[in-house]
């Protein structure tokens, strides 16, 4: 899997986005959000955990799952639930959008644009709901999956 590169500037852009987030952006939280962003698609927090100990960074799994956690509440990082039994994280841009997620390899797709907000409130409305947000993860299998 290709792992993206990130450099002290990326560090101190990460550092203030989850200062942004009212997440304080202490060493251990900093190497999670790193590595995270070295991840092109998505990762469990296991998988996150194995990186940083590979790279010899000492950050227990218990943290990890933290940091995982106050991130994604926080909005920092979203969490998909599409891995069995485990949710997969990712490090989106800012704002809203909504995700493609291949099955087979978890390659993740994150789409900007969002036609779903008209649909959804006469959706709602005919039910008699006001929609405050929606979260939209469509599964399917990727160009390269399905030439497989």
């Amino acid at each position: 899997m290709a792992s993206r590169r990130v450099t002290k500037a990326d560090s101190s852009r990460l550092a203030a986005r989850l200062e942004r987030a009212g997440v304080g952006a202490t060493p251990a939280r900093l190497a999670v959000l790193e590595e995270l962003a070295r991840e092109p698609d998505d990762a469990t927090a296991q998988t996150i955990h194995r990186r940083l100990a590979d790279a010899g960074r000492g950050v227990g799994l218990a943290t990890v799952y933290r940091a995982l956690g106050s991130f994604a509440e926080a909005g920092v990082v979203d969490s998909l639930p599409h891995h069995a039994g485990e949710s997969c994280y990712r490090l989106c841009a800012e704002g809203h959008h909504h995700h493609l997620v291949c099955t087979d390899c978890h390659r993740v797709v994150e789409l900007s644009d969002c036609h779903v907000t008209d649909w959804l409130a006469g959706a709602a409305a005919a039910e008699g709901f006001v929609a405050t947000g929606h979260r939209l993860e469509a599964t399917g299998l990727c160009a390269s999956c399905r030439a497989a």
